[in-house]
């Protein structure tokens, strides 16, 4: 087989398939190694939807987002919001308070910009706020909250995949005794499933723990829970029971909901009834989402059960490719969908994942420096018979046999 400098065959992979921009949201490992040709091959699952395991979600290139919402609508009208007011907006919100217990919820236009709001209002006057230091709001945010918002981001937990109580207290121990000037810790951050840990669950009694201490202390307490409905999925923690916790939860609307982008923050109405003007004044405000909406409360309708079908799917999967000579699948502490795959030295992995592209327009990672393959679970494998997702992987790996 003919093959094409790594980069160029990515950004032609990524482009016909309206991905262009996963460089920017994968670490480096998740699409490293991938030896692809321009096209699939097999033309028979060139136009099926990737069985992806790569990434968070259904790899849906534009046209099948055109068609999802097209779909929705026939079955309902899809009413619009205008600059996030009404529409399928509002019922979206609606649903999640409900799903999450809190008072209200509210549509912003990214993550980031959810997180950044929540800290800001939680800690009012008061500027230091602790976070996780793998945590996408310290490491992914770009100083927003000091450049933006006038907050000081403490940092816990280096090296390890969450930080529990007595990281937490002696960190607030360390600052009380050796800052001169006080100013004021106002609030407790956890990211939770962790992604910079593959996707690590932070334990519940450890949230409980936490959450207890800060009730005790007065401090507020945010979860980044961008893929709350991963850990809930394989914790069997409710949503409402994780939310009970904190004070203020974000989720993002196009990690495992499909939403083209959004996200939604939900706490006690005093604090919601604030984001809609700080939303205005950084320049957040978009004139219709309806879009993002209609297909986030789509998902987010079936959501339990698509996962529990996708578990019970990729158990079968996993135990048919363990049988295969030469494959060895392990799960993580604490882990949810992602596993870590290694393959035999007889076994060439760039070989395996030209091969599952082109022929069955099936997505595999690259080898980390370990030669570990991280190894991602999501509902596209609900989108093909299990069988032929399985009989796929042993013909590839046949073939990648050196």
């Amino acid at each position: 087989m003919k093959k094409v400098p790594f980069e160029n065959n990515r950004r032609s992979f990524l482009k016909k398939c309206g991905l262009s921009t996963i460089p920017l949201l994968l670490p480096a490992s998740a699409m490293n190694a991938m030896t692809l040709t321009e096209s699939n091959s097999n033309k028979l699952y060139s136009n099926k939807t990737p069985v992806n395991f790569i990434f968070d979600g259904l790899a849906m290139s534009p046209n099948d987002y055109l068609i999802k919402l097209q779909e929705i609508n026939k079955t309902k009208a899809i009413e619009t919001d205008f600059y996030g007011k009404g529409g399928v907006v509002k019922l979206l919100e609606e649903k999640f308070a409900m799903l999450t217990g809190k008072e209200k919820a509210i549509y912003l236009p990214s993550g980031t910009m959810a997180n950044q709001l929540a800290v800001k209002l939680l800690n009012g006057n008061k500027t230091k706020v602790i976070v996780p230091e793998n945590a996408h709001i310290f490491r992914d945010e770009a100083d927003a909250a000091q450049s933006v918002h006038n907050k000081r981001l403490i940092p816990v937990g280096k090296g390890k995949a969450f930080f529990n109580l007595m990281d937490l207290e002696n960190t607030i121990d360390y600052l009380n005794k050796n800052e001169v000037f006080k100013s004021g810790l106002g609030t407790i951050v956890i990211e939770n499933p962790v992604r910079r840990a593959d996707g690590s669950i932070v334990p519940l009694e450890t949230i409980k723990e936490i959450a207890a201490y800060c009730k005790q202390k007065d401090y507020k307490m945010h979860l980044d829970g961008a893929r709350i409905h991963i850990a809930s999925a394989y914790s069997k923690v409710s949503l409402l029971e994780y939310a009970s916790y904190f004070d203020t939860v974000y989720i993002s609307l196009y990690k495992y909901l499909h939403a083209a982008g959004g996200a939604i923050l939900c706490g006690e109405a005093k604090l919601i009834d604030q984001i809609s003007h700080q939303i205005k004044i950084l320049g957040g405000t978009v004139f219709q989402n309806w879009h993002n909406a209609a297909v986030a409360l789509h998902y987010l309708e079936k959501i339990d059960e698509i996962w529990e079908k996708t578990i019970s799917a990729s158990i079968k999967l996993m135990d048919s490719l363990k049988q295969i000579s030469g494959v060895n699948l392990e799960s993580l502490t604490n882990g949810t969908n992602i596993y870590n795959l290694q393959l035999s030295e007889n076994i060439n992995s760039k070989k395996l994942a030209a091969y599952l592209y082109n022929e069955y327009n099936i997505w595999m990672g690259g080898a980390n420096g370990a030669g570990v393959v991280k190894f991602t679970i999501n509902e596209s494998i609900l989108t093909r018979d299990i069988e032929e997702i399985i009989k796929a992987w042993e013909h590839g790996i046949k073939k990648a046999r050196d």
